[in-house]
């Protein structure tokens, strides 16, 4: 008698693949569950596989638009950027990508979901963590963590063994020898030889971008419209080519970022679980889109607000990293950042070239700029004389603290 029925989190590789049959050894009804995020795959290929597996059901759903503007818009708008630099590109994929497994799940009537993450990363922790806030009663299996499955598979050369025993097709290339994660956002690579952290990425590891010692030595001008905090048309200057639809609009800053080398980073991050890992990354388009959206936000935001809001990015970066897209906190605070972006409203024009992305100017119909109230050639609404009693008040306190010090000093 069946167990019930699982939808599993596949991706047609040697993981989930086995995972696949590993669940119907178990006695579970397995339903493979695919999600197009803009990753480089053969999706007929892979559900072919999944059937010749024994899937009862396979979904291969495209996620790419509701990807780019219900999750990679507002990471736009927050400035997402976790420990400084790592832009987000797995962490705010896995809640799209659980939401619809969810969705699946209750259409399926199934009570068990399943998903390939490892015991030791982040990807488990979002994962679940979506599952359970939209699916409340839902049971999970988490293969990695189970010690009859993980005693079993100690290793990639076990899962092969286990593939070559029941039939499961496997690359006929050698692997590369560390893990990558990709999609419309990035590509990430950590594990294997890359697990040293002196360990220079090897040349050929990237894929969505060039070297940029190799990259045009002409650069590529943009012009980039902003409504809301988010792109809504960019335009080639030179080129004359105009993208205005979201997925045309990213897919198209991917290329012109890749085609420079723009966007990779090595780093060691903190995981949510509590320890350090090492991991590569290139993220193109996302790149481009932060620092024309640094700029338009500055152009047209009031100060405090802006000071507000950076707290805000932080906080919102950290709890996307940590799996909490679906919690009442990360919800609260998408929604002060959807707030903060309603004048930020305009156009950047930007150079991308060798690696980095060059602002040019801006424009904008909501700016805060007055260039008569700054201009060095012309006074203005404004008093100089004004100037004398603002440093005077602020002094104050600096005063007061070298009486202190002063102080102390004479009683040594």
């Amino acid at each position: 008698m069946s167990k019930g029925s699982v939808v599993l989190a596949y991706s047609g590789g040697l993981d989930t693949s086995c995972i696949l049959v590993w669940l119907k050894e178990q006695g579970y009804d397995v339903i493979a569950y695919m999600a197009n995020i803009g990753q480089d795959e053969d999706f007929d290929a892979a559900r072919e596989k999944a059937e010749k597996l024994g899937a009862k059901k396979v979904f291969v759903e495209d996620l790419r638009c509701e990807f780019v503007e219900e999750f990679i818009w507002p990471s736009v708008q927050a400035n997402g950027v976790y420990e400084d630099r790592y832009l987000l590109g797995t962490a705010i994929a896995r809640p799209c990508i659980a939401r619809r497994q969810v969705q699946i799940a209750q259409q399926e009537r199934a009570q068990f979901v399943s998903h390939g993450a490892t015991g030791k990363g982040n990807d488990q922790i979002r994962f679940e963590l979506t599952c359970y806030a939209l699916y409340p009663g839902v049971q999970i299996i988490a293969p990695w963590r189970i010690p009859e499955f993980y005693n079993r598979f100690r290793g990639r050369k076990d899962l092969m063994e286990y593939a070559e025993k029941h039939d499961i097709p496997v690359p006929v290339t050698p692997k590369a020898p560390w893990s990558m994660d990709a999609n419309l956002m990035h590509i990430s690579y950590e594990s294997g030889v890359l697990e040293n952290p002196k360990t220079h990425a090897p040349s050929d590891l990237y894929q969505m971008t060039k070297n940029p010692e190799d990259s045009p030595s002409e650069p590529d001008v943009l012009e980039i419209d902003f409504s809301k905090g988010v792109p809504v048309k960019v335009t080639h200057v030179k080129e004359g080519k105009s993208k205005d639809t979201p997925l045309e609009i990213f897919s198209y800053l991917n290329e012109i970022g890749g085609k420079h080398g723009v966007g990779r980073i090595d780093i060691v991050e903190n995981r949510f679980i509590g320890m350090k890992s090492r991991g590569i990354y290139e993220t193109p388009g996302a790149t481009v889109l932060l620092q024309a959206h640094l700029d338009i936000e500055s152009f047209t935001m009031d100060r405090e607000v802006r000071r507000i809001k950076q707290n805000l990015g932080i906080k919102f970066s950290e709890l996307v990293y940590n799996g909490f897209w679906y919690s009442p906190e990360c919800e609260f605070v998408r929604h002060c950042v959807d707030k903060s972006q309603e004048n930020v409203e305009g156009r950047v024009q930007l150079s991308v070239f060798k690696g980095q992305v060059y602002i040019l100017g801006r424009e904008s119909p909501k700016s805060l700029y007055n260039e008569e109230l700054v201009s060095m050639d012309v006074q203005g609404d404004y008093d100089p004389c004004d100037a004398s009693g603002f440093i005077k008040i602020n002094a104050v306190r600096l005063r007061e603290h070298n009486r202190l010090q002063g102080f102390a000093q004479k009683k040594l």
